[in-house]
C-alpha cells in the first residue's frame, strides 16, 4: 500500500478534487466516475458524493492507496 500525506490549505477539499491532485486519477470525470462506482472509502466507508468535503484528520482508500488528510501551516 503507498501512503500519502496531504496537507490541507484551508478549511476541506472536495474528494474529487483530492483524486485528481494528487494523479490517482487522470482527470476530473474519471475522479467522479470512481467515486460514483463506490471505488473510494473515507474513514471505512464507502463514500459516493463526489464533493465529499474532506477535513483534517480523515482518511481516504483508494485501490493500493491511502490518503491522510492533515492541517497544512496556516502561514504558508
Amino acid at each position: 500500500m503507498t501512503l500519502h500525506r496531504f496537507e490541507l490549505r484551508g478549511e476541506f477539499i472536495p474528494l474529487n478534487d483530492l483524486l485528481k491532485l494528487l494523479g490517482l486519477a487522470p482527470s476530473g470525470g474519471a475522479a467522479k466516475a470512481l467515486i460514483a462506482e463506490g471505488a473510494v472509502v473515507v474513514d471505512g466507508e464507502i463514500e459516493t458524493r463526489i464533493r465529499r468535503k474532506l477535513r483534517p484528520g480523515q482518511v481516504v482508500r483508494f485501490a493500493d492507496e491511502e490518503i491522510r488528510v492533515v492541517a497544512g501551516d496556516p502561514a504558508k
